[in-house]
Formats: structure tokens, C-alpha cells, sequence
């Protein structure tokens, strides 16, 4: 074996070894040539497990969606040049919605940088600020201080991409020629030390200011808003505040906390209304999880900007777009829950009655939606996925759909979104990623996110994976017939709607798919209760301007039947 075979071998066994020693179980691989050494090697890690996908762009939404359904970082490695810049989609939102990545971008060498070879771009700190932390890596040498370099640098990649608040790394390896390394059994022959432990806390409340924070909490009209929640011991807490307090939990879906027949679920409807808006006036708003979907309720929240406004946030994260809030609690959010359940009074039955009263009315009209209109169906295929299962929303018409016809007491699994950046891209990978955890996933999204992210399909076929995808196919985009951009006809269609006349069968059949056309609600429920291996495709066509008018038409009712309760 050469020298540089012999550097470049022990040099990333080292790097991969001490990433599964700091916890790392998952890589997702884009394969290259430039990358060579790093996949060769993981291939050969006995504890790490690897799945390809040859589109960058899906397999960085492919890891974040792993990511996402285990909480535990992911790896993820390309090959130099235009590869690694697809990787930014996902970087994005793994940044915005706290997503432990390991990106591992391969570059060639120093002396090949900025001289026209080719595959060649600037990689140094090519996600910006978007990467919580970036590490251009030394060329590959097996002296004993480069191999514990090395080790540092994988343990220390894997606590700063936990770190809070979660996010994604970005390490730069440049290779030289050749590439490849002695790899075959090298993790058995070779003995290669642990790497540095890296141990954090959490953050526990300071008792005087709890003292303090609860007199300005010691109100009668109290909310709890919950956002998407990641941390599952978070729901209980919760849930025991608004018992103590007798404040209403204002429930996004990604919350979990719909699974509670006491959580709000319809103000997405009655909250669109001012006069509703007024009555319902809060003294104190406490807000956990991210920022949640509905516009309707967090334009209610910047409406009684008088009201104390606490955020609460372990990760010390600034998710206050309307600039209302007058406290932000960077403490854990259990022990917060904990310590305000022990300050505070609980206060009069009349208030919580009030926002109970108004959702009921509101739910009763929002459930009447039926027939083959895009929130009907959506209720069809929230009854019909299996119990246990996971859901994943994609984002436009589809996540609100989730938030306006997922009602208290019927959450039956777990749910998923892309809440971060908020984008289309991807979605079918994430979704992908999510199964590839061990979790049995059904995603719904539309044609345009569809569209989108096809490729994705190919992550299935290549590392056996299966999944129902429901497609809404309003031919185009659905979302925008809701914005005052629908009443610019001379070009809405072209600019906004754009319809592209697709079909996916044929797609379906490009990965081998099943595909069935969906008809019927009862005939979706028969779908979703079939079981197959690998992919199904679902694919319902509605009409966006009857949903748009269906979805109007449920809201206007919703409004009415909540105003007979307050007047």
C-alpha cells in the first residue's frame, strides 16, 4: 500500500469511526467520484447504515427527513462542484426547523481551486450562515496528530450539530488522486481510539424569575399556543399547565396535541372573523413549539399585542416575526411548565367554557365538508390511514387542510411537515426519509410539490423502501386562488395557478410504483387500507376554484354558528 493509499485510508476511517462512536447510525450517500474515499468507507462500517440516492437535491431532503423522524443527526455526502450547492434546499430547512445534518462535501485539492478544473466550484462556506458550523478539513496524512485531528473533528461535528439550538454542519474534505483506499475490512484490522465526549445540559428555570414571570402570568384569560413540537414529553407538560390554569391550548396540528379532546382545533375558521377576534380577547398568551400554520391565529395574536406575550423556547431561538412578544423564556420547556403549574391560580371555568363553546359550534360546520372537494377528501384519509401510522402534510393547500379537518380526540398518528423554510422542494424524499426510519408513512401533498420532487421516487426503488403518497391534483397551484393575487385575472393563471396538465401514472410507472386513480372517497379508504410493498400513488383530480369556494362557503359557517354562541 502507498503512502497516500495508507494516509487516505486511516484518515477517514478515523472520521467515519468517530462519527458512529458519537452516535451517528445513519449516511445518506450522492454518488461521485471526487467522494470516493468517505463512501467507500462508510459502506464498510460495520454500525452505519447507508442509503443511496443519486439526485442531490432529494437526498439532502432524504437525510432531513431520516433526521427529523429520529432526532439524531444524519450524514450526508456528496461530490465536489454544482452537487454539494443542491444540498441548500435542505440545509435551509433543517437550519429554520432545528434538523440535525452532518454535511460532508467532497472538493478537490488546494492546488486545483480557482485554475479551471473541472467539477470545480468556491465550497468554502458555501451555506453561508445557514450552516451552524463549517470546517475546511486537512488533506488526508496518518501521522498520530492528524488522525486525532480528524477524530476531533467528527465528534465535535456531531455535538455541534446537536447543540442548541439543532441544525446543520458543513465539513469540506479535499482529496487528491487517486482515490480510492484499502478498505476492505479496515474497521477489523484497524484499532482506532475513541474520540473525544462531548457533554451538555439542559436549562433549568431560575426561581426568581419564575417568581416574577408568574405574577405577570396571574390573569384569568389566559392561551396556550403550541406550535410544532418536537420534544414528546413536552405535550404532557403542557397539557398539565392548561389543566392547573384552565387556559385553552389554541392546538397546531404538528403540536400532537390534537389527540386531546380539549384542544382548540377550529380557530383557523372562527378566528378570521374580527368581532370573534375581540371577544376572545387574552390577557396572556404562552407560546410554545415553532410558529404555528394558521394565518388567522397569528394574526389574532398581533392583534392583542396588549396582552402578555411569553415565548418559550430551551433553544433560545427568536421565533417572533410580529415582534410581540414582551418575554422570551430560555429555559426547558417541561421544567418552565413545572414551575408555572406550582406559582400559578387556576382561574374561573367561564373563560375556558368560552373558547370551548365557540370551537364546538365552529366544528360542527367545518365537519359537514363531503364529496370529492379537496377538504372532505383529506378528512377521508385521515380516518382511513391506519391507527399508529405517520402522516406526513406537504406544505400550500395540503398542511392547512391538516390544520382546518383534523379535529380533538381524533389524532391517531403521528404528524410531519416541513414547517421551516415552508418550501414545495422535496417533499417526497423527506417523506421517504421519514419511512426510511422504520416509520409507516402517508404523505399528502399536491401536484406542483409532486412535481417538484419526482425524483425522490428513485430513493425507494434503490433502498427498498414503501409509502402511500396521496396526490392532490388541482392542476396547478391550489394556494394561490386564496390570495388577493386571484383577483389579478388578465394573469393569474399564468403567473400564479399555472397549470401544467400532468398526470402521474406514467411517472409512476418511470419507478415502479402502483398507481391507482382516486374516484371516490370510498374508494380511497379501500386504497389506504390496502397493504403493499413499495411505492403507491394515489392520485385524486379536484377543481381549484370549487375548492377554493367549498373551503369559503365552510369558513362563512363556521363564523355564523361561533357568532350564535357569543351573542
Amino acid at each position: 500500500m502507498s503512502n497516500h493509499q495508507d494516509n487516505l485510508t486511516k484518515y477517514n476511517a478515523h472520521f467515519i469511526d468517530s462519527l458512529v462512536r458519537s452516535g451517528i447510525r445513519e449516511a445518506v450517500i450522492s454518488p461521485g467520484s471526487r467522494s470516493t474515499p468517505m463512501a467507500l468507507l462508510m459502506e464498510e462500517h460495520p454500525r452505519l447504515r447507508t442509503f443511496i440516492q443519486v439526485d442531490e437535491r432529494s437526498a439532502g431532503f432524504f437525510a432531513l427527513g431520516l433526521a427529523k423522524a429520529t432526532q439524531n443527526p444524519v450524514a450526508l455526502l456528496c461530490t465536489s462542484g454544482t452537487a454539494a450547492a443542491n444540498y441548500m434546499p435542505a440545509v435551509a430547512e433543517a437550519k429554520i426547523s432545528r434538523v440535525p445534518l452532518i454535511v460532508l462535501t467532497s472538493d478537490r485539492p488546494p492546488e486545483l481551486r480557482d485554475v479551471g478544473a473541472p467539477q470545480t466550484i468556491d465550497q468554502l462556506h458555501l451555506y453561508g450562515h445557514t450552516a451552524k458550523w463549517f470546517a475546511e478539513m486537512a488533506l488526508p496524512e496518518a501521522e498520530a496528530s492528524a488522525l486525532q485531528y480528524v477524530r476531533t473533528q467528527g465528534a465535535r461535528a456531531v455535538f455541534e450539530s446537536l447543540a442548541v439550538p439543532a441544525g446543520p454542519v458543513h465539513l469540506n474534505f479535499p482529496y487528491r488522486e487517486p482515490l480510492v483506499p484499502d478498505y476492505d475490512g479496515v474497521f477489523e484490522r484497524m484499532e482506532i481510539p475513541a474520540p473525544v465526549r462531548l457533554i451538555s445540559g439542559r436549562k433549568v428555570p431560575d426561581p426568581i424569575m419564575m417568581d416574577d414571570l408568574s405574577k405577570a402570568l396571574a390573569v384569568e384569560k389566559g392561551l396556550i399556543v403550541a406550535g410544532e413540537i418536537v420534544k414528546p414529553h413536552m405535550a404532557e407538560a403542557i397539557l398539565s399547565l392548561s389543566e392547573k390554569t384552565g387556559w385553552p391550548i389554541v392546538a397546531d396540528p404538528l403540536s400532537q396535541l390534537r389527540k386531546d379532546e380539549r384542544s382548540i382545533d377550529s380557530y383557523d375558521a372562527f378566528l378570521r372573523d374580527d368581532e370573534i377576534k375581540d371577544v376572545l380577547k387574552p390577557e396572556a398568551i404562552v407560546r410554545f413549539g415553532a410558529l404555528p400554520v394558521s394565518k388567522s391565529l397569528m394574526q389574532f395574536m398581533k392583534r392583542h399585542q396588549g396582552a402578555v406575550h411569553v415565548i418559550v423556547d430551551a433553544d433560545g431561538g427568536w421565533r417572533d416575526p410580529s415582534h410581540i412578544a414582551t418575554h422570551m423564556v430560555n429555559v426547558d420547556e417541561t421544567a418552565f411548565c413545572r414551575e408555572m403549574v406550582q406559582r400559578l391560580e387556576g382561574s374561573s371555568s367561564s373563560w375556558y367554557t368560552l373558547w370551548q363553546n365557540v370551537n364546538k359550534a365552529a366544528r360542527s360546520e367545518m365537519k359537514k365538508a363531503e364529496g370529492m372537494d379537496e377538504g372532505a377528501l383529506f378528512r377521508e384519509f385521515l380516518q382511513a390511514v391506519p391507527d399508529g401510522s405517520s402522516v406526513f402534510a406537504g406544505n400550500s393547500m395540503p398542511i392547512r387542510d391538516l390544520d382546518s379537518f383534523l379535529f380533538s380526540g381524533e389524532q391517531a398518528h403521528r404528524l410531519h411537515g416541513n414547517r421551516g423554510a415552508n418550501g414545495i422542494d422535496g417533499l417526497v424524499s423527506t417523506a421517504l426519509g421519514i419511512a426510511a426510519s422504520g416509520e409507516d408513512v402517508y404523505a399528502v401533498m399536491g401536484d406542483l410539490s409532486f412535481f417538484h420532487d419526482v425524483n425522490g421516487l428513485l430513493a425507494a426503488k434503490v433502498n427498498g423502501l414503501s409509502m402511500t403518497i396521496l396526490i392532490m391534483n388541482n392542476n396547478g397551484g391550489g394556494i394561490f386562488s386564496y390570495l388577493p393575487q386571484a383577483e389579478e385575472k388578465k394573469h393569474f393563471e399564468r403567473l400564479f395557478g399555472t397549470p401544467s396538465g400532468l398526470k402521474f401514472n406514467h411517472a409512476a410507472e418511470l419507478y415502479g410504483c402502483h398507481y391507482v386513480r382516486i374516484e371516490s372517497s370510498g374508494q380511497l379508504k379501500r386504497e389506504l387500507a390496502a397493504n403493499r410493498d413499495g411505492i403507491t400513488i394515489l392520485e385524486a383530480f379536484t377543481d381549484r376554484a370549487e375548492n377554493t369556494a367549498v373551503h369559503r362557503k365552510l369558513w362563512k359557517k363556521a363564523i355564523e354558528a361561533a357568532k350564535q354562541v357569543i351573542q
